[in-house]
Order: C-alpha cells, then sequence, then structure tokens
C-alpha cells in the first residue's frame, strides 16, 4: 500500500511521527493566513492554565484561517463528496505545552451537522454550523461565513512563491504539527497530525467584512498574510496531555 501523500515530507517535523497508527485524512484547500496581534495579559484569560501561551517578538497573535477541506474521511472510508467537502473558517493563536508548540481554536465554523458533531464529540474542538458560501472564479476565492455576531467575507488569491526562513513569523505560525483542546470536564488533550511543510506564497487580499475578532482586544494586522493551495494531512486521536 502506498504511503499516504501527507508523508511525502517528514523531516522537517520538530519532533518524531507519533508510534500510533493515524485515523483520519483530509485535504486542505486555498488556505489563507491572516494575523492580528495581541497582548499576552489580554489572551491569558481566554486560554485554558495548563498551556503556555507562545509569542512571537513578545507578542501574542490570533489568526483567522478561512479554506476549504476536500476528502475528510477515517481512514479506509470512501470520501464521498457531498459528505467529505466542506469549507472551514477558524479563529486559533499558539500555545505550548511539555515543550510542544500547537494551536488552540476558538471556533471552527463549517456549514455541515455531522463534522461538529464528530468534532465536538471525538476531538473536543468548538465547532460550529455556520452559513458559508465559497466560490472559485479563475485563481481567485471568493469566500462569505457567518455564525451569529462572527462574519467573515473576503476575496483572495496567491501571488509569488515563498520560502519562510526558519525562525520567521510565518515559519513559526504555520509549521505546527499538534493541536490541543479541552473537553468539558477541563481536560486538556493534544491532537498530532502530519503534513509534508506548508507550500506557501504571497496573497492578494480583500476583506470586504469581518467581525470574527471583535470579541477580543485586538492591536494591528501582521503586514505578512500568506496563501497556500493544497496540502494533505493525516490526523491522530487526541490524547490527554
Amino acid at each position: 500500500m502506498n504511503p499516504h501523500p501527507a508523508f511525502s515530507q517528514t523531516e522537517h517535523r520538530p519532533w518524531q511521527i507519533p508510534n500510533g497508527p493515524w485515523v483520519m485524512q483530509q485535504e486542505w484547500l486555498d488556505l489563507l493566513f491572516i494575523h492580528w496581534e495581541i497582548a499576552p495579559a489580554d489572551l491569558r484569560p481566554y486560554i485554558p492554565e495548563g498551556l503556555e501561551i507562545d509569542t512571537y517578538d513578545g507578542k501574542a497573535w490570533l489568526g483567522v484561517v478561512p479554506f476549504s477541506m476536500r476528502e475528510v474521511a477515517p481512514r479506509g472510508c470512501p470520501k464521498p463528496s457531498a459528505l467529505c467537502d466542506f469549507p472551514e473558517i477558524n479563529i486559533r493563536t499558539y500555545v505550548i505545552k511539555d515543550g510542544k508548540p500547537g494551536v488552540w481554536f476558538f471556533s471552527l465554523d463549517v456549514p455541515h451537522r455531522l463534522p461538529v458533531w464528530i468534532a465536538r464529540s471525538f476531538f473536543h474542538l468548538p465547532y460550529f454550523r455556520a452559513e458559508m458560501q465559497v466560490e472559485q472564479h479563475g485563481d481567485r476565492t471568493y469566500y462569505r461565513s457567518t455564525y451569529g455576531e462572527r462574519t467573515f467575507s473576503a476575496t483572495y488569491r496567491g501571488l509569488a512563491p515563498v520560502t519562510p526562513e526558519r525562525g520567521s513569523f510565518e515559519d513559526w505560525a504555520t509549521e505546527r504539527y499538534c493541536l490541543y483542546s479541552q473537553n468539558k470536564s477541563g481536560q486538556l488533550f493534544r491532537g498530532e497530525v502530519q503534513h509534508p511543510r506548508w507550500s506557501v506564497q504571497t496573497a492578494e487580499y480583500e476583506i470586504q467584512e469581518n467581525t470574527m475578532l471583535d470579541a477580543f482586544p485586538i492591536g494591528q494586522m501582521h503586514p505578512s498574510v500568506l496563501f497556500s493551495k493544497h496540502i494533505p494531512v493525516t490526523v491522530w486521536w487526541p490524547e490527554r496531555c
């Protein structure tokens, strides 16, 4: 059996691939990475005590990442488009636990009930069902998502390929190989992921509306905005920290 494309590169990982078998596969497409600064002290009340806030240049960062997912399915299962292909937009920040830097999600919005139930039940992630519309016209992505007070509407496309230097903000914000979550009892979990090193481009974008971060006392938007066309991903069951 051929290995999953997510394993086409492994030497870039900051730690070894987990020993157990991965359980979920997916592809991420047409991602836009946008970040706003926030003081670590202002972010601290939103983060569980067991997690350290990861900072860059002394600042914490909140990211808004719109994209589409394809072929989201358990390992070895069929991947019908009607069930397994859908857009997602998330609000995220960056944390560390036991020396492993990862991602903490405040919300993950998708248009279907089934992935919301699966993610909440088995991965302890704050998924929500939103009204979403995503269209592709040539190389441009037209993206709109609304859930309650959260709305994001933008048009974007990739431009020139870039290779982020090790230690750069772009490398720091994208090259993460685990996520953290918390169940209703307050127990922290770590979910490992695997994918090749990110292939990214500079981005041309126009944000028509963005209320995703209205609940946070954010500062300036980071000048670097990245686009990534496609990346294959595998996911392991989350384990208690």
